[in-house]
């Protein structure tokens, strides 16, 4: 079993940054894809940025790419986001995820989420 904790959230003015960063612990993620998914009130979770294992690969979606960066660091066991250039729009919870499979699947290990702010 791999937990999954996320950290770094909270409330920030327009144009300004968080860095967020999700712990695991049980075994090593150093074999799992990660990425990081938000979900904003009353719409469904969407995928944000997403990780390969090695950490060569990296994808965005594009409502956030050339703003945010999702990096890894296997010794720590953690998974980041840079978040820069925050808009209001990007205001969600933020979740991390790990899937020892290529992509993030249904059977993904899924943290709890945490709550970043963004006000205009």
């Amino acid at each position: 079993q791999v937990q999954l904790v996320e950290s770094g959230g909270g409330l920030v003015q327009a144009g300004g940054s968080l860095r967020l960063s999700c712990a695991a612990s049980g075994r090593t993620v150093r074999t799992y894809t990660m990425a990081w998914f938000r979900q904003a009130p009353g719409k469904e979770r969407e995928f944000v940025a997403t990780i390969s294992k090695s950490g060569d690969r990296t994808d965005y979606a594009d409502s956030v790419k050339g703003r945010f960066t999702i990096s890894r660091d296997s010794a720590k066991n953690t998974l980041y986001l840079q978040m820069n250039s925050l808009k209001p729009e990007d205001t969600a919870v933020y979740y991390c995820a790990a899937d020892p499979r290529v992509i993030i699947s249904q059977d993904a290990y899924w943290g709890q989420g945490t709550q970043v702010t963004v006000s205009s």
